[in-house]
């Protein structure tokens, strides 16, 4: 078996799929139901959305730990070197 060394998603719009989908998933019924509308508008499934934002959260991407999708965060980790996250989580601490 060949294990995929690329990925059809750049960094920026997988975060910006995180991003949209903890912005949409309140006009939802569901985060499913966020993912899926997500994925359509994207072009991927909602399994792989769903795997991004467990990713995220996993490493403390989602939240308040501001960090890229890549897992890189700047030197003194408080932001994050992606500018979609970087407003994202800028506006979630209200500044």
């Amino acid at each position: 078996m060949t294990n995929k060394t690329t990925s059809k998603f750049s960094p920026e719009v997988r975060a910006r799929a995180v991003r949209m989908v903890l912005e949409h998933e309140g006009d939802q019924d569901s985060q499913r139901a966020a993912i899926a509308s997500i994925a359509t508008k994207i072009g991927c499934t909602g399994e792989t959305i769903r795997l991004w934002l467990k990713r995220a959260d996993d490493s403390g991407r989602v939240g308040s730990a501001p960090q890229d999708m890549s897992g890189n965060t700047s030197d003194t980790g408080s932001k994050s070197s992606n500018p979609i996250l970087a407003d994202y989580f800028r506006q979630q601490r209200g500044g």
